[in-house]
């Protein structure tokens, strides 16, 4: 699912510059640069909503992009996420006061990294549809925009606080967040841990996201996180147990036809 969210990619290895682009170019509008001075103009010229730099550069290396860029009014809420590697996350920009959203280790595989920028790609692409939000304050959309797990990770990485109602074949499922925390769902007979993993499996549908919506009710007992690396465990289990089961069966059929 393509967003309007402009990333601009920084990078001075044009291998990386290009998997990563190629990868993130079907979630967003992407712009790059081969080094720092390059990006500071296109980010000055055309402010992305996210940037995602490489730390070290010759020359001006990603903390000093990003300082240059927090001390502009123009470019200061840009999203940043810096590739850098463990010794350099933890010994010279973990001690920093927030220089970015968020970190990618390097050396990294693909895919993984695509999945934690386009977990802050869904965050702002969520903060973006919320500022169009009609005057009744409740935010609709389809879940063939951003499905249920972009959803609800997009709620827990703002932090957001809200009614996420889903609907799907006339199903419908209601899930509380406090300060981006789901603390209750209700989906038909089923509440709290098991109304979250039976909706999780969605992939058509709607969603309402009302701000004002509470409750007191607290049916949940693991945090959000948990909700959805136990929700995905039990997704991947019966998708293998279906597997496994269809497999038999055609090996059934197979003994059948050779007997005859």
């Amino acid at each position: 699912m393509s967003t309007n969210v402009k990333v601009l990619l920084v990078d001075d290895n044009p291998m990386v510059l290009g998997m990563l682009r190629g990868a993130l170019t079907p979630l967003a509008v992407v712009n790059t640069a081969c080094d720092g001075a390059d990006a500071l103009l296109k980010a000055v010229e055309d402010p992305p909503d996210l940037l995602v730099s490489d730390y070290r550069m010759p020359g001006m290396d990603g903390r000093q992009l990003v300082e240059k860029l927090k001390s502009r009014p123009k470019t200061a809420g840009i999203a940043v996420i810096l590739l850098a590697t463990k010794t350099d996350i933890s010994e010279k920009l973990g001690m920093q006061d927030h220089p970015a959203d968020d970190f990618v280790e390097k050396p990294f595989f693909l895919k993984d990294a695509i999945q934690r920028i386009k977990r802050v790609i869904d965050k702002i692409a969520l903060e973006k549809m919320a500022k169009t939000t009609p005057s009744d304050g409740i935010l609709r959309g389809s879940l063939l925009q951003m499905n249920v797990i972009d959803l609800v990770q997009s709620l827990e990485m703002g932090r957001k606080s809200c009614l996420l109602t889903m609907t799907n074949d006339g199903d419908k499922c209601d899930m509380y967040f406090r300060e981006g925390q789901v603390t209750h769902a209700a989906y038909g007979d089923l509440t709290g841990d098991p109304a979250v993993f039976k909706v999780l499996r969605w992939t058509n549908g709607n969603f309402e996201m009302n701000f004002e919506g509470k409750t007191s009710e607290e049916t949940t007992t693991l945090n959000t996180q948990g909700l959805l690396m136990e929700g995905l465990r039990l997704l991947d289990e019966a998708q293998r147990d279906s597997g496994e089961a269809a497999e038999k069966k055609q090996e059934e059929e197979d003994d059948v036809l050779l007997d005859s």
